[in-house]
């Protein structure tokens, strides 16, 4: 069974990656860890700081150093969870893409082959609702998912 891993960098899916190591060691499966950098974060982070402290002559630069710094912790996040994974002698890769996140994991989802998607029940902002990616999602990517809390 090839097992997807939702990824966003927050302790909910970290949660989610370690209950898919758990399912594929008993189904002698392969779990690929699929994070997802949206450029409009970034932006909106950028021009957040921009207004909050008047300095809006370097926007783009701003810019260029969160998204390098995002990606810089979605790589530190994803490293953990492989680490972890050899020490239980489970397949796992993992895949960084660029784009809006609920057309990359829709068209990852129905097109990988994947037996079962797994994703944290909340987001980086542990809101205490079930995150709109789930509500996005649910109906329209055909493997089951699975929500870990």
């Amino acid at each position: 069974m090839k097992i997807l891993v939702l990824i966003d960098g927050s302790k909910w899916s970290q949660k989610a990656a370690l209950h898919a190591i758990e399912v594929a060691k008993q189904k002698n499966g392969e779990v690929v860890l699929f994070s997802v950098l949206d450029i409009k974060e970034a932006k909106a982070m950028a021009f957040n700081f921009c207004t909050q402290s008047g300095i809006c002559d370097r926007l783009q630069d701003y810019e260029g150093r969160i998204w390098a710094d995002m990606r810089k912790s979605t790589e530190g996040d994803i490293a953990g969870i492989l680490s972890r994974s050899r020490e239980e002698n489970i397949r796992c890769s993992s895949k960084i893409v660029e784009g809006r996140v609920r057309e990359e994991v829709v068209s990852e989802a129905n097109s990988g082959g994947y037996g079962l998607v797994v994703m944290g029940a909340f987001g980086k902002s542990g809101k205490a609702r079930i995150g709109a990616l789930i509500e996005d999602i649910g109906g329209v990517i055909r493997p089951p998912l699975l929500i870990v809390r």
